[in-house]
């Protein structure tokens, strides 16, 4: 069903998605339920889109809030879960303001030295197996959306490989550092890396700049918890690419996923930019 499942997997368990923004969490289900999967939610208030929300009867949904960890671990035993899988953006904002954190939430953000995006996920991620859930790689059911080795898309500029080495030797200090996982270069200077505003709005200010050959490269980071950070790449970023005359996309094959593949590489021929993926 996908080789990110445990070896020792159970179909019959049911498996609670706990979903944020976008299309990812959609796909997902929609693979999931495709491989005979029992699946149940947990939207994320204000997060998670309607339209998943709707594709589930009410018997098979809950809501918490953002911060509400009590309350999620709750729902997990209701649903008699065997498993979970996080998706979806949460809006990066929601750390600092309108979080709701209860009583759980409270004593395990007191208990971390670093509060930051990846410790407070990683130590949601823990409280979940914690309970007896297997807290699954969000990459489950996503294999076919990955990002393949060579030219995905063929775009209308060419990358010069000088420029490529020096976009790739910054991304990879950037991920080293927990930065972020994404830079834009052109012609040998750094146009804008990614921090906690997340790709589009870092894409959006290196477009500002009016600069030649431009060229994005988005990679995973070392001993990336794949349990809830993925990188992705969809057709929002397609779009802000267009807008900001970003040309190509060099990606980490095997480790981002695009949103949903076929579509998003059918769009990039559309708008010219060229994909590929790239050992770093």
């Amino acid at each position: 069903m996908s080789r990110f499942l445990p070896d020792n997997f159970d179909a019959s368990k049911p498996l609670v998605l706990i979903a944020g923004k976008g299309t990812y969490p959609i796909l997902l289900a929609e693979r999931a339920r495709s491989a005979g999967i029992t699946i149940r939610l947990i939207e994320l208030g204000g997060e998670t889109s309607e339209k998943l929300i709707h594709s589930f009867p009410d018997r098979e949904r809950s809501a918490v809030k953002v911060g509400q960890i009590g309350k999620l671990l709750k729902e997990l035993k209701n649903f008699n879960a065997g498993y979970a899988v996080m998706a979806g953006q949460v809006t990066p904002g929601k750390l600092f303001r309108g979080l709701h954190p209860d009583l759980k939430a409270i004593r395990m953000l007191a208990g971390l030295n670093r509060k930051n995006a990846e410790t407070i996920f990683g130590a949601i991620g823990d409280e979940i197996e914690n309970v007896g859930v297997h807290l699954l790689d969000a990459r489950v059911f996503m294999d076919e959306d990955l990002a393949d080795e060579g030219v995905m898309v063929k775009g209308q500029e060419k990358i010069d490989p000088e420029h490529l080495a020096h976009g790739i030797e910054i991304a990879r200090e950037n991920a080293r550092l927990d930065v972020g996982q994404g830079v834009v270069v052109s012609r040998g200077t750094v146009l804008a890396v990614e921090a906690f505003e997340g790709t589009n709005t870092m894409l959006e200010r290196a477009g500002k700049f009016g600069a030649k050959n431009c060229l994005f490269i988005k990679l995973g980071k070392p001993k990336q918890d794949t349990r809830f950070d993925v990188p992705v790449f969809g057709h929002q970023t397609l779009q802000v690419m267009k807008e900001a005359g970003i040309g190509n996309a060099a990606m980490e094959p095997g480790s981002v996923l695009l949103l949903d593949k076929p579509s998003v590489t059918e769009t990039a021929k559309s708008f010219g930019i060229g994909l590929s993926g790239l050992y770093f």
